[in-house]
């Protein structure tokens, strides 16, 4: 075995809502992983598994990333933001990291890196989140590298911070004033997206390739907001927002925990988050369906199942 061949695969964002759907497709198909994490509390769920080392480290220190890409024959940067805490975070998150990691990939001689974007990255975009979405893109690009590039639209699954948002705010509400409540949305299944990154780790006809990740289905926010409503039991009313009032609630929002909403948010969602032509799938499986998972952890009665399961952990 050659000393590339015995490198492992380096995943920046391991421990995260695709990560571990991704590390652990990894593991099953017997590759050796490495999850850097600046705590390793949050990775505890990754460090039983037989072939991942956890590291604790800090990602955005060049030396360190150099460090951990001699280690790796292929990389995946599954990092980023929805919403920056303070001024710049965006641009380190997103920009910074991408030009650290496409230079010590190429000083390493990494063979392969994948690269998480997001549907209607753009330097030139209406947010900050598309615009340095679509910067590190353009980073990502240019490298010479062999780089694959997965533009997912909204991404849904039990530990997602998208539909349990709603349905959180359902159950707290009687009435859920919306914003944009017809932006459009076309979501794929965590479980596809890892599915897809997998399957294009070995592929060199993905090189220099990007793809848009979208599930079957095209809905408004306001028709998941009401699917969500439904599966949960706490069907509310929508109000339905104009512009100026979508921003006044997404700016008082924005002081919120999370924050749950943001003028940023807002402004992604001017453009229409769904792939073009419909939902394009090349990986030799059919993206899944949100109806086929939501009710499996949005259901009153999966919900009711979770709970006593939390019930029994704790000895009440």
């Amino acid at each position: 075995m050659s000393a590339m061949e015995d490198r492992a695969t380096l995943v920046l964002g391991g421990s995260g809502f695709v990560g571990r759907h991704l590390v652990a497709r990894l593991v099953s198909a017997g590759r050796r992983v490495i999850v850097p994490t600046r705590q390793r509390e949050r990775a505890k769920h990754l460090i039983l598994l037989p072939t991942v080392d956890v590291v604790e480290v800090d990602v955005h220190d060049e030396a360190v990333l150099a460090g951990l890409a001699r280690r790796a024959s292929v990389v995946v940067n599954l990092v980023g933001i929805l919403n920056e805490r303070r001024r710049g975070e965006f641009d380190r998150v997103h920009v910074d990291l991408a030009r650290k990691l496409v230079a010590a990939c190429g000083a390493a001689d990494v063979s392969r890196l994948l690269h998480m974007s997001a549907l209607n990255a753009d330097p030139n975009g209406p947010s900050r989140y598309l615009r340095t979405k679509g910067e590190a893109e353009a980073i990502v690009a240019s490298s010479g590298l062999a780089w694959t590039i997965f533009r997912p639209s909204v991404i849904f699954g039990r530990e997602d911070s998208f539909l349990n948002l709603f349905a959180k705010l359902e159950r707290m509400m009687p009435v859920l004033p919306l914003g944009s409540s017809g932006a459009r949305f076309q979501p794929v299944f965590v479980g596809d997206v890892a599915r897809a990154f997998e399957a294009v780790t070995d592929d060199d006809t993905a090189w220099q390739r990007r793809y848009d990740l979208c599930g079957p289905k095209v809905y408004t926010l306001r028709e998941l907001v009401a699917y969500v409503g439904e599966l949960t039991g706490y069907k509310r009313p929508i109000l339905p927002l104009g512009r100026s009032l979508s921003k006044l609630q997404a700016r008082v929002l924005e002081w919120l925990p999370g924050p749950l909403m943001s003028r940023d948010n807002l402004a992604s969602m001017e453009r229409d988050n769904v792939c073009e032509g419909g939902s394009s799938w090349n990986f030799g499986f059919p993206p899944t369906a949100l109806e086929a998972v939501a009710p499996g952890y949005l259901a009153t009665n999966a919900i009711k199942s979770r709970y006593d399961e939390f019930r029994a952990q704790s000895g009440r």
